[in-house]
């Protein structure tokens, strides 16, 4: 059970903190949108938690509190943890080829440029590294780019394979990949990409151990994440959320579960994706953000010491190559080892801080962790779609509106 604290505790208002209500309240209203958990912590204290909507529209159930989310690539800075963790313990660093793990990944060939309807590759020049994969500056892609040469290949080999396949085995899906070319240099751009599932398959060869184990015994355990991994038991199947995509008109349109981007959560997997594969709930995230923003440690669980953390929350983007484009331009933030950074506040749209960092799902799930202001936000929804990443630039700015340190004594 989640206890929330009186706002003006830790130096907010809790009147101007219940706009939250307000505006998800009518974003949900006539099933607009599917349910909404909202969450805000300042200073160790929970001020804010609510659920809205509904977490199955054609059933009729309502959101509730202990409700399970495909989080997608909230799972990557999990992920970039684990291997972190494995740097922490001299197993690895940051700049070691990824081919020492991956051979397959020494044969990888970088795009050039296409002449005479040929494509022409090269040799990798400097060899991708673990932090050209931490930073997404590794030239691996996600196909999603309809005219790149790189993109196509991508498209057509995740056609003919069916990539991210449950029953595909991750070693497998990792060589489909090192088969593919580079769509550029590592380190000569930035690109948003399957870099993590790779990450992924690197701690668990460093480890020598299956990922979903190595993260259950080294991150969910310690931590008390309970509802956290790669599948959900058919226990907690009706504490699943339903996924949705969006019709013309912008309302939510179900997709099924076994059309589901990673496949049906309710089986288990041989391929656990590092970059988008796992379900939590917003107390199991909640632990692992408050780790985060508590320098790596969380009730006597320390994972990484906190100069770990500071190194991960560093930008490590050329100033030249912001802002960052995923969809739509991320305006004032660079990137670190697995999140995004705020960088420069004066650009951001909405409320930050300098340092300010953390990351989002496709499905429309979302993190904020500011150490300047010992604050934690999280929004858990399910609709895969442009639109409701407005709750989520909008949740953070109500959040951050309500801090007023008149109340703080």
């Amino acid at each position: 059970m989640i206890k929330v604290y009186e706002a003006e505790q830790v130096g907010m208002s809790s009147e101007r903190l219940a706009r939250i209500n307000s505006y998800l309240e009518g974003e949900v209203a006539g099933d607009r949108l599917p349910g909404i958990i909202a969450l805000a912590q300042r200073r160790g204290k929970i001020v804010h938690h609510s659920w809205h909507g509904k977490m199955d529209i054609e059933a009729g159930r309502p959101m509730q509190a202990d409700a399970i989310f495909r989080i997608y690539s909230m799972t990557k800075p999990i992920v970039s943890l684990a291997l972190m963790m494995l740097h922490d313990e001299g197993r690895c660093q940051l700049f070691d080829p990824v081919s020492r793990y991956v051979p397959a990944f020494g044969k990888t060939k970088v795009y050039s440029h296409i002449s005479n309807g040929q494509l022409h590759l090269v040799e990798q020049d400097p060899p991708m590294t673990l932090y050209h994969l931490l930073t997404h500056t590794s030239g691996l892609t996600y196909g999603g780019d309809a005219w790149h040469p790189v993109d196509k290949q991508f498209q057509a080999a995740a056609a003919k394979q069916g990539f991210f396949r449950r029953d595909m085995p991750l070693a497998e899906l990792i060589e489909h990949f090192a088969a593919l070319p580079l769509s550029f240099q590592p380190g000569a751009n930035w690109q948003y990409s399957v870099a993590t599932d790779v990450l992924g398959y690197v701690a668990q060869v460093i480890a020598d151990m299956p990922l979903a184990d190595f993260l259950q015994q080294r991150i969910f355990a310690p931590l008390g994440m309970v509802d956290t991994g790669f599948d959900v038991a058919p226990e907690n199947a009706r504490r699943l959320c339903v996924i949705y995509g969006s019709q013309a008109s912008g309302e939510p349109l179900l997709i099924e579960h076994a059309e589901v981007a990673n496949g049906d959560v309710r089986q288990p997997t041989i391929c656990p994706s590092g970059g988008g594969g796992l379900v939590s709930t917003t107390a199991d995230y909640l632990r692992f953000a408050a780790m985060l923003l508590n320098g790596g440690e969380l009730d006597g669980a320390r994972l990484v010491s906190p100069l770990t953390i500071k190194r991960m929350a560093a930008n490590a983007v050329p100033r030249a190559w912001l802002p960052l484009r995923i969809g739509m331009e991320r305006y004032g933030y660079g990137f670190g080892l697995g999140f995004r950074v705020m960088v420069d506040y004066g650009r951001a749209n909405g409320y930050s801080s300098p340092g300010e960092f953390g990351w989002a799902g496709a499905a429309s799930t979302y993190f904020v962790i500011d150490p300047a202001e010992e604050l934690l936000i999280l929004l858990m929804t399910q609709m895969w779609s442009a639109e409701p990443h407005r709750p989520r630039s909008i949740v953070p700015n109500l959040v951050y509106q309500a801090i007023d340190e008149s109340y703080a004594d």
